[in-house]
């Protein structure tokens, strides 16, 4: 049976934690909750990882070998690309009678 490593279950949770607090924040995250989950999770997963690299300053916030402060910032990395390309991406047009049919 494969080993789940310490860092991917805190990275699922600290990603579930920024996504609710985004959520919070934001007031509604609609169709696209999924994404924002999904690039919080892997945006803390990967900034472990750049955090184990750099070393330095990052490594003052730690569970074990999870590196917390870059953890954080790569899922909130993640929430706001999200957020930017929804804004900026293209919208649907509306659908129904206009005003002028």
């Amino acid at each position: 049976m494969p080993e789940i490593g310490p860092s991917l279950v805190l990275a699922v949770l600290l990603g579930i934690f920024w996504t609710a607090a985004a959520v919070l924040v934001r007031g509604a995250a609609g169709a696209r909750l999924p994404f924002v989950i999904l690039l919080a999770i892997t945006g803390a997963w990967a900034g472990d990882a750049v955090g184990g690299r750099i070393g330095g300053p990052f490594d003052l916030l730690r569970i074990g070998d999870f590196r917390l402060l870059p953890a954080s910032l790569g899922a909130l990395g993640g929430i706001i690309l999200v957020v930017l390309v929804s804004v900026l991406g293209p919208t649907r047009a509306e659908t129904g009678p206009g005003p002028d049919r």
